[in-house]
């Protein structure tokens, strides 16, 4: 293993439709409050529970909102960009920025709920155990007949 650890991102745009609480998410960023360095872009902090985003499942914490119905979104203030999202109106549409770490491996897309993978020592260490256990059972049973 190099240790390396690098990004992949890929866009997705996002049709949302706005419920009772709103369009349920919450956004940090912008010229005037970057929630990264040297990027003013405005980001999803949090996906309300059950909320219009969370009901959807494709936007994520941590995910850069490009566009609002069209509309850029660099070079915005923090406010600016709330009263977009206020009054882009019932049914929203997001161009999104999805970004994954990728460490040691190559690049690929995993679908909703398939696993990231699991170490082999996690499933060969309890194989080995129950083959030993069933052995010993096996040989204790045949002695005793």
């Amino acid at each position: 293993m190099n240790g390396r650890v690098g990004y992949w991102t890929c866009e997705e745009e996002i049709s949302l439709t706005r419920g009772p609480s709103g369009l349920g998410f919450n956004i940090v960023g912008g010229t005037d409050q970057q929630y990264i360095s040297n990027d003013s872009g405005i980001y999803v902090s949090r996906i309300k529970e059950n909320g219009a985003a969370a009901l959807d499942g494709r936007l994520q914490e941590g995910d850069k909102i490009l566009t609002v119905n069209g509309q850029d979104l660099k070079n915005l203030l923090h406010q600016d960009a709330v009263d977009l999202f206020r009054n882009a109106g019932y049914t929203v549409s997001l161009r999104v920025q999805h970004r994954e770490q990728v460490q040691n491996g190559p690049v690929g897309h995993r679908s909703e709920g398939e696993s990231s993978g699991i170490p082999i020592a996690m499933i060969l260490v309890p194989v080995f155990a129950l083959t030993v256990v069933a052995a010993w059972t096996f040989m204790r049973y045949r002695q005793q007949l």
